[in-house]
């Protein structure tokens, strides 16, 4: 299954079109390695994908169990994974220049 996966990766329409990376480039490399059981390389490459992929389980559990979790913590724990996001993006574009 992760080979289908390694070998069926989305391009970035983002880098195809202006030539640099998006703020999620690198996603999809790093939860392949994530799977395979490398997590300090995976976090290497793409610090924000446990925080996402936190984001995206709490989104669904709260969609699942709307009276069990307020948006409001769902709400504060997004900007918090788009500051984190930002900061990885700045760091990569300051690193090609």
């Amino acid at each position: 299954m992760l080979n289908w996966f390694a070998d069926h990766m989305l391009p970035c329409a983002y880098k195809s079109l202006f030539g640099i990376d998006c703020p999620l480039c690198g996603f999809q490399r790093a939860l392949l390695l994530m799977l395979q059981g490398e997590w300090k390389a995976s976090f290497a490459l793409y610090p924000p994908l446990l925080p996402l992929l936190c984001l995206g389980i709490g989104f669904l559990l709260q969609r699942l169990f709307r009276n069990r979790i307020p948006v409001r913590y769902l709400n504060r724990f997004s900007i918090a994974v788009l500051l984190l996001m930002l900061v990885n993006y700045s760091v990569k574009l300051i690193n090609l220049i």
